[in-house]
C-alpha cells in the first residue's frame, strides 16, 4: 500500500513537472517569436513606398540614428540601437544615399547600412551656360560641394592635368545621362565625367577634328554656338559649314549668342548696334577667330554637325521671316541682306524688341 500511494506521488509530481516544462517553452517560444518579429519583422515606421536616407561623409553612428529616428524611420529606436551594436554598425558608416523600403527589418536594414549598399543617382547633363550653372546642378544631385567645383573649374593646375584651361573646362561635360554614387566628391565627379569626355572622343572622331584643323575643345566651341542658334537639328550642319568657311577665310564670326554671353544676357532676344560693341574676348563681333572656350554645354548632335559638315559655300545665315526656326542660307552679301531685312521687318511687325 505504501509503495502504491508513493507511486501516484511520483506520476503527479511528473506531470506537474511536465506542465511546467511545457509553459517554459511556451513562454521561450512566445518570446523568440517576439525577438524574432521585432528583428525580422517590419522595422519601419514611415508611409508611403520607400523612403531616402542620406549619409554624408563624416557622419557617426549617433547622427545616423538620430537621422533614423527623427525621420521616422524605425519604429524603435532602443531595439534598433541593441541590434546595430551587436552587428557592428557603429564601426561601418559608409556615406551614401539609402532607398528604404516600407516593410524593410531592422536586420536588413542594418545590413544594407553596414555594406554600404547605397543607391546610384542619375545625373542627366544637359546645356548649361555657366561654370556656376554646372556646379550648382551637381551639388544638387550629388554630396559633391558646389563651392569645391567651382574652385576646381577655376583653378588652372588641376585643369592642365587634362588639356584644359579656365575657358575651355566646359568642354568636360558632355550632355548626357550618367549615374555616379550620392556620396562623390567633387573631384571624382569631374575626374568621371571628363573620363566619360576622353571616351567619347574615339580616334575617329578625333581624326575628324583634326581634318577640320580643330581641337576638340576646338568643336565644342563652335558645338556650342550652334546649340545657341538653333534647336532644329537638320540646319545644324549647314549652320556648322558657314561658321567653318567663316574660319577658314578669315571672316569674323559675328555670332549672336557669343554676344549674349559676354553680355551674360541671356534673355536678349534682338541683338542691336549697341550690343555689338561690347568688349569681350567672347563677343564674335569684335574678335577674329573663336572665342576662348565653349559658350554652352552643347549636345551630342551639335558636336557631330561640326564633324560631319557639309562642303557649302555659305558664309551667312538668319532666323527665316515665317518663325518656323528654320534658317535661310546665303553665299553672298547681298543675298544675305535681303533675308536679314526680311526679318527684321517681321520682327518689327510682331513688336519684339
Amino acid at each position: 500500500m505504501g509503495r502504491g500511494n508513493n507511486s501516484g506521488y511520483n506520476r503527479k509530481k511528473k506531470r506537474n513537472w511536465l506542465k511546467w516544462v511545457l509553459l517554459l517553452l511556451i513562454i521561450l517560444a512566445g518570446a523568440a517569436a517576439f525577438i524574432a518579429n521585432k528583428v525580422f519583422g517590419s522595422g519601419t515606421a514611415f508611409a508611403g513606398d520607400s523612403k531616402v536616407l542620406y549619409i554624408t561623409s563624416g557622419s557617426t553612428y549617433n547622427k545616423v540614428l538620430s537621422d533614423l529616428n527623427s525621420g521616422n524611420f524605425i519604429k524603435d529606436r532602443s531595439i534598433f540601437d541593441q541590434l546595430a551594436k551587436q552587428a557592428r554598425l557603429p564601426q561601418n558608416i559608409h556615406p551614401g544615399k539609402y532607398r528604404i523600403k516600407s516593410g524593410t527589418s531592422y536586420y536588413n536594414l542594418i545590413r544594407k547600412l553596414r555594406s554600404g549598399r547605397q543607391e546610384p543617382v542619375k545625373l542627366v547633363i544637359n546645356k548649361f551656360r555657366t561654370k556656376e550653372d554646372i556646379a550648382g546642378f551637381i551639388s544638387s544631385k550629388l554630396e559633391a560641394d558646389s563651392a569645391e567645383l567651382i574652385a576646381l573649374m577655376y583653378n588652372p593646375k588641376y585643369l592642365s592635368e587634362f588639356g584644359l584651361d579656365t575657358s575651355s573646362v566646359t568642354a568636360a561635360f558632355i550632355p548626357d545621362t550618367y549615374e555616379f554614387f550620392w556620396s562623390t566628391d567633387a573631384d571624382k565627379a569631374f575626374r568621371r565625367l571628363e573620363e566619360y569626355k576622353q571616351k567619347y572622343w574615339n580616334k575617329d572622331r578625333l581624326a575628324k577634328a583634326k581634318q577640320l584643323g580643330l581641337s576638340p575643345e576646338e568643336v565644342t566651341t563652335i558645338a556650342s554656338i550652334i546649340e545657341e542658334e538653333t534647336n532644329i537639328n537638320s540646319d545644324k550642319p549647314k549652320i556648322a559649314s558657314v561658321y567653318l568657311n567663316r574660319l577658314k577665310y578669315h571672316i569674323p564670326l559675328q555670332a549672336d549668342p557669343t554676344v549674349k554671353y559676354a553680355m551674360r544676357d541671356f534673355g536678349l532676344k534682338r541683338i542691336l548696334n549697341v550690343h555689338l560693341d561690347y568688349k569681350s574676348p567672347y563677343n564674335t563681333y569684335l574678335v577674329q577667330g573663336l572665342p576662348p572656350g565653349p559658350i554652352c554645354t552643347p549636345s551630342k548632335t551639335s558636336i557631330e554637325a561640326v564633324l560631319n559638315a557639309p562642303d557649302t559655300d555659305y558664309l551667312y545665315f538668319c532666323a527665316k521671316a515665317d518663325f518656323s526656326g528654320y534658317h535661310a542660307f546665303a553665299s553672298t552679301l547681298t543675298e544675305h541682306q535681303k533675308n536679314a531685312r526680311a526679318f527684321h521687318r517681321a520682327m518689327n511687325e510682331r513688336g519684339i524688341k
